[in-house]
């Protein structure tokens, strides 16, 4: 017997009991349908075709029959080729948002996840472990944001690359996201500026105690905080606080945005049929990205916004890049790695001989030789000296 008609025959059972307590005048009508869990008239429907048929007119006339609202098994069979062929490994959520989106499709992830677990296409999801407690967001956006990297294999034959995130505790939205081989300084100060200019300036950066971000004296031990690396002391500059994270729990938010990633930005760069990075970086700014916040980012619980504008937009170059204390040799060369960066007669004061000055090196090779907040002059990725009109002083 089966679980449909064992349930069928307790409630013929039931109704044969309530019934017989209604006819010895122990119950009235409608208290006899509350019991049934049915009303009224129902109950009064039921009665008269006990009456009339016994039993068999208690069975549901619904059974074996189909249902009205069925799927067509055309829609079902086309619907599993499409998993088959084009989205395998694809989440069912993923993979019905694309349906929704680029099909039209109208029936819901629940009965999508149904189909697919009765085709052996995916499998259930594991019982959840104990019960965890969330750090509970920041309430405005521009409080704190999180910025980590994720070493993966992003683009289908390539090795893996490493995506740099950026996102604000208080919503998970992603302020910027790209691709590169290795991560570290230059990419933190790309992605820094890229948020820092469009934003403003946070109150704290959380990131983890990666080399390029703190000094660790001890390795899994607590950060040195009085010895900055070129990052710590580009957010000092700015007035930010850096946090640094000691477990991949307490960077949660972040570790969560990658597992979406690395599940649903995959297999969206391989449909698309991405294969270069500056490919996918420009899929990610220009399509992935707002999809992914429209969907996953959340509305703060406050309005307001802690970001503080940039005051002058033109300093964050010569903030967010390397910085090297030098001492002008007798020739008024400064030595910076291999090359030799000869400072110009200036109006100032006739030479810089012993001077201390500081050397920035830009994300894209160029330098300038700075004294004090005054830039001396500026240079090529070479060393030679550059035609480019000097920027204000820093």
């Amino acid at each position: 017997m089966n679980r449909t008609m064992w349930l069928q025959e307790r409630r013929m059972e039931k109704f044969c009991d309530v019934l017989g307590r209604y006819e010895a005048k122990r119950l009235s009508a409608l208290d006899a349908a509350e019991l049934l869990g049915m009303s009224e008239r129902g109950f009064r429907r039921y009665r008269r075709r006990y009456e009339e048929e016994g039993l068999d007119g208690l069975f549901d006339r619904r059974l074996g029959k189909a249902s009205a609202r069925r799927v067509s098994v055309d829609r079902i069979a086309w619907m599993l080729e499409q998993y088959r062929t084009r989205h395998v490994g694809w989440t069912v959520k993923h993979f019905h948002d694309h349906l929704c989106e680029h099909h039209g499709f109208t029936l819901s992830y629940s009965w999508t996840r149904t189909v697919l677990q009765r085709a052996g296409l995916v499998s259930r999801a594991p019982r959840r472990g104990a019960h965890r407690r969330r750090r509970p967001r920041k309430p405005c956006v521009g409080m704190m944001l999180h910025q980590d990297g994720s070493r993966h294999a992003w683009l289908a034959g390539r090795a893996p690359l490493d995506l740099i995130v950026t996102l604000d505790d208080a919503t998970s939205e992603i302020y910027s996201a790209f691709l590169v081989e290795e991560e570290g300084t230059a990419s933190t100060f790309r992605a820094l500026k890229a948020v820092f200019a469009e934003h403003g300036l946070p109150g704290a950066l959380y990131t983890d105690r990666g080399s390029h971000y703190f000094h660790t004296p001890e390795a899994g031990g607590k950060v040195d905080k009085g010895r900055r690396s070129q990052v710590g002391r580009a957010l000092h500059q700015l007035g930010i606080e850096h946090i640094a994270a000691y477990s991949p729990e307490a960077r949660g938010r972040s570790e969560r945005a990658f597992g979406t990633l690395q599940d649903r930005l995959v297999k969206e760069l391989a449909l698309a049929g991405i294969a270069t990075v500056e490919a996918a970086n420009r899929f990610i700014a220009e399509r992935y990205l707002p999809e992914h916040n429209r969907r996953f980012a959340v509305p703060p619980e406050l309005e307001d916004s802690a970001f503080v504008p940039l005051v002058r937009p033109d300093q964050i170059d010569d903030i967010l890049c390397l910085h090297a204390e030098r001492v002008v040799a007798r020739d008024n060369t400064v030595r910076y790695g291999n090359r030799v960066l000869q400072l110009p007669a200036g109006p100032h004061r006739p030479h810089y001989v012993k001077a201390h000055v500081r050397v920035h090196e830009y994300p894209d090779g160029t330098l300038a030789v700075f004294h004090g907040p005054r830039c001396l002059a500026r240079y090529h990725a070479d060393g030679k000296p550059s035609e480019t009109p000097n920027r204000k002083a820093a």
